[in-house]
């Protein structure tokens, strides 16, 4: 996982994770980009229909089912936002362009918060990940027992769009 890290003006460094985690290959752009808090990690094929938010180690599971629905033919957008503070300071054309606000068929992918994400996915999305707290166990059974699958992405992007 990278993550960006907060400097008093801009984020400053990248933390490799030592979790076992896909690696997930950026262009410079895209690198870049790290610092604005959000930036678009897939982009999609054809027209934009959906778009799933993930941060962390949930981004494995938003390119996942990019894939699939990619290749069922949705126009499907994967965002990785490892700092929605810094991202919500952006200027709106920046935001814009990331999340446009034309495209209601939002999915948000955290084990964690879940209802943080409503903000970015709003009335009409979806958010997948725990309701619960102080749950104990290695991340892919507490996944599975979740519900926070690729599956679960998948259908909740199907649902929407």
């Amino acid at each position: 996982m990278v993550e960006a890290i907060k400097s008093e003006h801009n984020p400053s460094a990248l933390i490799f994770s030592r979790q076992s985690l896909p690696h997930q290959a950026r262009d410079s752009e895209q690198v870049a980009n790290i610092t604005k808090g959000g930036y678009v990690l897939a982009k999609e094929q054809g027209e934009l229909q959906a778009i799933i938010i993930a941060t962390g180690s949930e981004v494995g599971l938003a390119m996942e089912a990019y894939e699939a629905l990619s290749a069922n033919g949705i126009g499907v957008r994967v965002v990785s936002m490892p700092c929605a503070e810094i991202f919500v300071e952006q200027d709106t054309s920046y935001r814009e362009a990331v999340l446009p606000a034309n495209i209601r068929a939002r999915v948000a992918v955290e084990a964690a918060h879940v209802d943080y994400w409503y903000k970015f996915v709003g009335l009409d999305g979806k958010v997948i990940g725990m309701t619960t707290y102080g749950e104990s166990a290695p991340a892919d059974q507490l996944y599975k027992e979740f519900g926070i699958t690729t599956d679960a992405v998948v259908e909740a992007v199907n649902s929407l769009v």
